[in-house]
């Protein structure tokens, strides 16, 4: 009889691992699934938490980037376990909250593809050159100053956090709560460590090339030149990327959460799913073609509707 009971045990214990195990390899490929769909929040994020902590001296950057990143880290302490008591008492809320951080999405990419072609390049450079100033004068009050480039990178940290966990929420909601919970706690730890990683490596970069061109060999010196040639640009082709993704990610959700639009790009990559040898690719580049139009489309949208909302205030006043 004990024999036979720690046989039972032994297979309790090992469907119990069987069970744990496949919990495990489900929430791996969510998380990936999760990943790709933040992808494009991701590239802003990188992108815009550089900017700010670029305005501050050299030796204070890494110190602001610790700073931030530990913000960070509470946003996402805070805003994950909200996101899990939405999905447990009110699921319903999450499809209406991920049409809102896609259509934000599509608002906030249109809002820098305007603000880029509206604005002159002679802007842009005094506003460059204000920030150089203050960084350089020595009666500014480089500890306020701080403090305001932290607060404001930590807001903005808190607005694209919040997109990335109701995306990522949005595809793990039928999920049982086991996976839901390590999926969005793996996405918010590997977002955080990553995003600042990266973001303390780019602004440093111009740093690593002055010290290359202090070396005596000629290579690390041409290596320094090609890193200082390379770290605006890299700054500039994230930017890029992130708005593009943007427009991607946040038409996406808008076309898949609009019966009528998913029912017109299921359409077209049927249409061209058909073509010999080359249906699958055209219906990859139909769906990105689609979705980034949608994303376009419905940026305008918003921005041309708050535009003229706040046009109306003054007149109302």
């Amino acid at each position: 009889m004990s024999g036979s009971s720690l046989l039972t045990l032994i297979d309790d214990i090992a469907t119990l691992l069987d069970d744990v195990s496949a919990m495990t390899s489900v929430a791996a490929r969510k998380t990936a699934v999760a990943a790709k769909k933040t992808a494009g929040v991701l590239g802003d994020d990188l992108a815009l938490n550089a900017e700010q902590v670029s305005g501050v001296r050299a030796e204070r950057e890494l110190p602001v980037v610790w700073a931030v990143f530990k913000g960070s880290a509470v946003n996402k302490s805070i805003l994950v376990p909200c996101a899990l008591l939405l999905s447990a008492f009110v699921p319903w809320i999450i499809t209406p909250l991920l049409m809102l951080g896609g259509a934000f999405l599509c608002y906030e990419g249109f809002e820098k593809v305007a603000h880029k072609l509206l604005h002159s390049k002679a802007e842009d450079d005094a506003e460059h050159a204000q920030r150089l100033d203050a960084v350089m004068d020595p009666d500014v009050d480089m500890v306020e100053f701080e403090k305001q480039r932290i607060k404001g990178a930590i807001r903005t940290d808190a607005i694209l956090s919040a997109e990335i966990i109701v995306i990522a929420l949005g595809t793990v909601k039928d999920s049982p709560m086991g996976t839901q919970i390590a999926v969005l706690t793996a996405i918010a730890v590997l977002m955080t460590i990553g995003v600042y990683g990266l973001v303390a490596a780019i602004v440093k970069l111009d740093d690593a090339g002055v010290h290359l061109l202090e070396q005596s060999s000629k290579a690390k010196q041409a290596l320094g030149r090609v890193i200082l040639r390379l770290a605006p640009r890299l700054m500039k082709s994230l930017s890029v990327i992130g708005t593009a993704a943007m427009f991607l990610v946040g038409g996406g959700i808008l076309v898949h959460g609009i019966p009528p639009a998913a029912e017109a790009l299921h359409f077209l990559e049927e249409l061209v799913h058909g073509v010999a040898g080359f249906g699958g690719l055209l219906g990859v580049l139909v769906a990105i073609l689609f979705n980034g139009v949608a994303g376009v489309f419905a940026g305008g949208l918003i921005v041309g509707a708050e535009r003229l909302f706040r046009r109306a205030l003054p007149a109302k006043a």
